[in-house]
């Protein structure tokens, strides 16, 4: 189960450097507000995308859910339980490189498994997911022997390999050149639908959003508040400029984020 609340959600972080306000300014001195009284639902099994400018606390406010930094009002409930820390059946996937230098691909998918004691089922599931992310071949290769996509990959793999509840990633796709990136998009969509599981993703990538989401949440400008949140009942695999509706979501979005659209 993974059905997520966050109710009347705010965060502030100390601002040092401005700490002169007008006197109608409803922050505090020497806070800056971030995130502004945000309330969300995510259903269980949703692939969620959350779009906005630079700045504007989107990877805030997912470090929020997963438990990692705390609001400064507000909630997030997970399944009617509220969240005070991060949880072994919530997997984040972050910005950077996680996987540990020392360690080859199959050490480093063993990870979140060691817990396991036959050893013969942990083998048999981390096989499964180097093949899932199709890794087969390179499970004793170092990270400094793999392409940033293959690091990627394992990273999934990793993730995916103690079947967690909800997978957390934060802008997965940075860093990787045009076509890896294409790959992966495509990896990550079948991947969610083969394992059912609640993913939220970060992304500065409109596309992604439209090819990847049952819902798609967009974000003003800092002070944050929610610009859209839809729905997409589009099916799949989605193609943005063979579909109307989605190019017309498209166009909106771009205009939302203060971007006319050129193709």
């Amino acid at each position: 189960m993974s059905f997520i609340e966050i109710k009347n959600l705010s965060k502030n972080y100390v601002n040092r450097r401005n700490t002169k306000r007008a006197p109608d300014d409803p922050e505090q001195p020497g806070e800056m507000k971030v995130l502004d009284d945000i309330n969300l639902e995510f259903e269980e099994g949703e692939m969620v995308c959350i779009l906005g400018p630079s700045g504007c606390g989107k990877s805030t406010l997912l470090r929020i859910i997963a438990g990692f930094d705390t609001a400064s009002s507000g909630e997030v409930i997970i399944d009617k339980e509220k969240v005070t820390g991060a949880s072994s059946d919530h997997i984040f996937v972050f910005q950077q490189n996680g996987l540990l230098p020392w360690m080859n691909v199959w050490d480093n998918v063993e990870l979140g498994l060691r817990h396991m004691e036959n050893e013969e089922e942990k083998n048999e599931r981390i096989q499964e997911y180097i093949d899932l992310v199709e890794l087969n071949g390179f499970e004793y290769n170092l990270p400094c022997q793999l392409s940033g996509g293959m690091q990627r990959r394992a990273e999934l793999a990793r993730a995916l390999a103690v079947k967690p509840d909800i997978l957390y990633l934060d802008e997965p796709f940075t860093g990787l050149d045009y076509l890896t990136h294409l790959k992966i998009r495509e990896e990550v969509v079948n991947i969610h639908e083969y394992i059912g599981k609640t993913m939220i993703m970060v992304t500065h990538f409109i596309e992604d959003a439209l090819v990847m989401a049952d819902r798609i949440i967009v974000f003003s400008e800092r002070p944050t508040s929610i610009k859209m949140a839809r729905k997409l009942d589009f099916s799949r695999p989605r193609n943005i400029n063979k579909d109307p509706g989605l190019s017309e979501l498209r166009d909106e979005i771009f205009l939302m984020l203060g971007v006319s659209y050129v193709a």
